[in-house]
């Protein structure tokens, strides 16, 4: 079976229950949620008591996992990573296209991609496969940057864990248009309503005060600058 011929929410706790009018159950949506964004939140309970820590991650939609694998990794002392593949984790990720401005507080809302992924994640010991994991977790960030970096020292392997989480119990949610204000707020004609589009912007790429004239900037940096209207 092939990732995009399974269910998306094949559990009951990944089921969307509020809001199913905005569930999606395509995986594809899942894979696109997961490409927009740089930023995840862990969720993991550490002596008891839940923490929610924002981190990086990468994701292999062919990995070694049921649905795919999401790779996070982080220094060996840190206590959300070393405990998590004893229990449960949850990690979500959260794209905001617009601000949704209606004519009512209540109203009010955003356009937005979102992911939620559940599992107990794996610890990844084989070489290869961390390599691979590091590399995607650096190409999330900076798109095609691995190949252009030298090889992971023994060291820095040795001070690096690395978690891999099953894609396969996930949920998506996703807002788009206007809003949706009650007859009588429409009908006063008093207060405007309408989206404003938000997201990331990409500046100007400025080089290490030490780079040697010679090192050129790369096409993958020059592409995701160019791919960015910039802050205007």
């Amino acid at each position: 079976m092939s990732i995009d011929d399974m269910a998306l929410s094949p559990t009951q706790r990944s089921t969307v229950r509020r809001g199913r009018a905005r569930a999606r159950l395509v995986r594809a949506e899942l894979a696109d949620v997961l490409a927009s964004a740089r930023i995840c939140h862990l969720g993991v309970v550490i002596d008891g008591a839940p923490r929610v820590l924002p981190t990086v991650y990468g994701v292999d939609l062919e990995g070694p996992d049921r649905g795919g694998t999401l790779y996070l990794h982080g220094s060996v002392a840190a206590r959300s990573l070393v405990v998590a593949p004893d229990a449960d984790i949850c990690v979500t990720v959260t794209t905001v296209d617009g601000l949704v401005l209606a004519r009512s507080g209540f109203h009010h809302s955003m356009n937005y991609r979102s992911a939620v992924v559940l599992g107990r994640p794996r610890l990844v010991t084989d070489a290869a496969e961390r390599g691979r994991a590091l590399d995607a977790i650096v190409d999330q960030v900076i798109p095609g940057r691995s190949q252009h970096l030298r090889a992971h020292t023994k060291k820095e392997l040795a001070a690096t864990v690395v978690l891999a989480l099953a894609l396969y119990e996930a949920s998506v949610k996703t807002r788009d248009g206007g809003p949706v204000d009650d007859d009588v707020d429409i009908e006063a004609d008093r207060v405007w309503a309408g989206v404003v589009p938000i997201g990331e912007w990409v500046g100007v790429a400025e080089p290490a005060d030490n780079l040697g004239s010679c090192v050129n900037q790369p096409a993958h940096v020059s592409a995701l600058c160019s791919a960015s209207p910039g802050r205007g």
